[in-house]
């Protein structure tokens, strides 16, 4: 919701088609962050994730970072508060027994990200199903070569590639980011000595008229003083905004939720939580636990904290708790939170909904500036190798013919058509129709017709008609030869209909993730890859 506000305050702002593929420019750069720490849901994904990233980091970010895949095992969850210190917590652990000391390496200088993308994806369904709850691992629109063989660039690697431009000026601090949104700031990489920061929109502060018509009550705000120091506050109207905050604001945006630790802050946080880090039954967020007691007036927090449900008591205790911290951290008084602007006119893609995983991957295929800096972003932009062109070591048959303005991706198709805003990423078939199509992962031995719909990770061995592609199909691999075909609209929102079993399918998106939790990632991959393997050979058979 956060960065809906962004894309509708930026369509309004000037944007700079050059500076902002400038920015794209320097995430494809050799600078990336020294360490690189991804918080998985599961052991298999932290296997999984550490194998993988091994092989990627340089490519995606430049730099041959250390990669450290932990995963939390915590009562009930641990939230991204605690999650972020107990990821790190891990990550030190593992560190240290290849004899690396992660927490001396980030107090000498090195530069440190933290990667969250733990999640159902329950409004993603069912993409995070086909690739067995392994949500950052959807795919997108742009190759990379994984030991040997070209593969799709997934969600969570495209998140590396972009976070990776704030490594230069994050030397000696922990940077906390999200799994599946990425944006290229319109103001620049912004430094920060704040003990911590928060990445926002800023604006100055807005009239009442002006909160109202753009709806900011909708959205977690950060507010700036003259000073610098920043306030972190929740859904509010205008008249409670002015009261929760002091007269000097100069400037409010809204929150990206991603934020950056010193070295000390992060050592000092660790020490205070170490009952809870070693209990592992609290949740905490780092926005109303964290940041929130260290900027706002103790009857303020409270009331904010009551509309959460904290009884006054809960919340009078941790406030206090929280200010003894910052007391005994910043003798000398001063601000503990700071703001890192993105600008009022960043470009962002959000992959967290099936329907904007539709329309941000379509989106490559328009004319626009900020179209052609995401194709530039995922090396889709001019003629050549690897990281070049909008159509990419394809097979095409000489009765096959694709659209200018389509993208299609080491894909093999003897005929056919591929139509105006479609993309297609590995797919392989005899011949394809397809119009406003997104088909990725997708091996077929019929022909392929469709209007407006998507495919994910299909595998179709059937001889007679064709496979559609009207809806939402992704396929499921499990051990053993199971393969669920799961179907779905665009229309569909996967969290209400989490519980359903929708019509044609097996099972329901929440019995697909429940089977998934019982498995490994790794052994459904490589069963997902050779179902595939085996329909493109006896579909190269059949048509050679």
């Amino acid at each position: 919701p956060s960065l809906a506000a962004i894309k509708e305050i930026g369509m309004a702002a000037r944007v700079n088609p050059q500076a902002m593929l400038k920015e794209i420019d320097s995430m494809h750069g050799a600078g990336g962050f020294d360490i690189v720490i991804i918080c998985c849901s599961n052991l298999s994904a932290e296997i999984f994730w550490q194998r993988r990233l091994e092989h990627t980091v340089q490519e995606v970010t430049g730099a041959a970072a250390m990669v450290l895949a932990v995963h939390e095992d915590w009562n009930g969850g641990a939230g991204n508060g605690l999650g972020t210190l107990y990821a790190f917590q891990k990550a030190c652990a593992k560190g240290k027994d290849l004899g690396v000391d992660v927490a001396q390496l980030l107090r000498g200088g090195k530069s440190v990200a933290l990667y969250h993308t733990a999640g159902k994806g329950t409004r993603l369904a069912p993409l995070p199903g086909a690739e067995n709850n392994n949500k950052p691992g959807v795919k997108l629109p742009g190759l990379l070569t994984v030991e040997g063989i070209l593969s799709p660039i997934t969600v969570l690697e495209a998140v590396l590639r972009q976070t990776s431009s704030y490594a230069a000026v994050r030397k000696g601090r922990c940077s906390v980011f999200w799994g599946d949104q990425v944006f290229v700031p319109s103001v620049g990489i912004q430094a920060c000595n704040y003990p911590a920061d928060i990445l926002a929109a800023l604006r100055p502060m807005p009239t009442k008229n002006e909160w109202e018509v753009e709806q900011l009550h909708q959205y977690g705000l950060i507010a700036v003083d003259a000073s610098g120091n920043a306030m972190q506050l929740e859904k509010v109207t205008y008249d409670t905004a002015v009261q929760y905050l002091p007269e000097d604001v100069t400037q409010v945006g809204t929150s990206l939720g991603s934020f950056s630790l010193s070295s000390a802050l992060l050592e000092a946080l660790l020490s205070e939580f170490e009952s809870e880090l070693s209990a592992k039954c609290e949740t905490l967020d780092s926005d109303p636990h964290f940041w929130m007691p260290f900027t706002l007036k103790k009857d303020d927090y409270k009331a904010v904290m009551a509309k959460k449900g904290t009884s006054e008591e809960a919340s009078s205790a941790h406030y206090e708790r929280m200010q003894a911290f910052k007391s005994k951290f910043l003798p000398s008084g001063g601000g503990m939170l700071g703001c890192v602007d993105v600008g009022q006119a960043t470009y962002w893609w959000d992959y967290g909904r099936l329907e904007l995983y539709m329309q941000n991957n379509i989106f490559l295929t328009d004319t626009s500036d900020s179209a052609h800096a995401l194709r530039v972003f995922l090396r889709l932009h001019e003629p050549g190798a690897l990281g070049g062109g909008r159509q990419q070591f394809n097979t095409l048959g000489p009765k096959a013919a694709a659209a200018s303005d389509s993208v299609v991706l080491n894909s093999t198709l003897k005929g056919g058509r591929v139509g105006a805003k479609s993309v297609l990423v590995n797919v392989c078939a005899p011949s394809v129709d397809v119009e406003g199509c997104i088909l990725v992962n997708v091996t077929s031995t019929r022909p392929i017709y469709g209007r407006n719909g998507l495919l994910y990770n299909v595998v179709d061995t059937e001889t007679e008609g064709t496979l559609n592609c009207d809806a939402v199909r992704a396929d499921v691999f499990m051990p053993g030869g199971v393969q669920h075909k799961m179907l779905s609209t665009l229309d569909t929102d996967g969290g209400k209909a989490w519980k359903v079993k929708l019509e044609g399918n097996p099972l329901s998106f929440e019995e697909v993730y429940k089977a998934n939790q019982l498995l490994d990632v790794s052994e459904c991959t490589v069963e997902a890859t050779g179902a595939h393997a085996r329909a493109k050979k006896d579909l190269l058979s059949s048509i050679s």
